[in-house]
């Protein structure tokens, strides 16, 4: 899966993953390769992507969304507190 994170100033992440978990407005929830498409809202809270070669990555977002569709991800938030 391909996945972008954009905040309105910059491009936080781009890269290939094997999942992401993100804060949704109606609980927490895993992407992993195959998803259905999806258009969700997202509360601010913890992002986790864990990269193809097993690298974890978190950080904290404000409020946003994540879109998916056929294995690329878009994840557009309102700003991102790398490491948290």
């Amino acid at each position: 899966m391909n996945i972008s994170v954009l905040t309105p100033d910059r491009t936080v992440f781009e890269g290939s993953i094997k999942s992401l978990k993100v804060p949704g407005v109606g609980g927490a929830f895993e992407i992993l390769r195959g998803h259905a498409a999806l258009v969700s809202a997202l509360k601010g809270g913890s992002v986790r992507i864990i990269e193809e070669d097993g690298t974890r990555k978190v950080f904290a977002i404000e409020k946003g969304f994540v879109e998916v569709l056929n294995d690329n991800i878009s994840l557009l938030v309102q700003g991102v507190t790398e490491d948290a």
